[in-house]
């Protein structure tokens, strides 16, 4: 039987400083060749997270029968609005980490710059129409939703978080 050993003594946990120390980086370095793409997509996440805000007013004036739109439906728009915001983020901060050089991160980022104000824009109106825009009807207003929804948030959506995944797999032309 072997003698037990003493326990090992643990580091006392220290706050981490607030700035990089020499050879950190930021989440998004600015002389990073990704600092555009990434900076596009962090200033198109604030400017969301204020139109969310906004759309708030929107929901509020729809629950009280102030406007005529559905209250549910405006209520998505002003969740799509913030989900939208945090998600170009989460696409901003890993930026560095994908295989594309500056233009490809641009037109990344254009992807879900486009879809994501335009899925807040097309529920926003969506909800003043009374539309569900899911599906082809009778209804004409119903349609042109349909087929806006598809053209500006499906497929760039789709093509956006594909081109995402993808940007994580091979080596990294873009590396800072």
């Amino acid at each position: 039987m072997e003698p037990c050993s003493p326990p090992e003594r643990r580091r006392p946990v220290v706050a981490r400083r607030t700035r990089p120390r020499p050879g950190e980086t930021h989440v998004i370095d600015p002389k990073a060749p990704s600092a555009p793409a990434a900076r596009l997509l962090a200033l198109a996440s604030a400017w969301l997270v204020l139109i969310g805000f906004l759309t708030g007013i929107y929901v509020a004036q729809a629950m009280t029968g102030k406007v005529p739109a559905d209250p549910k439906v405006a209520l998505a728009a002003h969740l799509n609005a913030l989900l939208g915001a945090f998600l170009m983020l989460g696409v901003a901060s890993t930026l560095r980490l994908l295989r594309y050089g500056p233009v490809g991160q641009k037109r990344l980022a254009w992807a879900f710059i486009v879809s994501n104000f335009a899925n807040w824009l097309v529920t926003a109106v969506k909800a003043w129409w009374h539309v569900s825009g899911v599906d082809m009807t009778a209804e004409p207003r119903n349609n042109l939703v349909f087929a806006i929804l598809g053209a500006t948030v499906v497929a760039p959506s789709l093509i956006g978080a594909a081109g995402w995944i993808y940007g994580f797999y091979g080596p990294r032309t873009g590396a800072e």
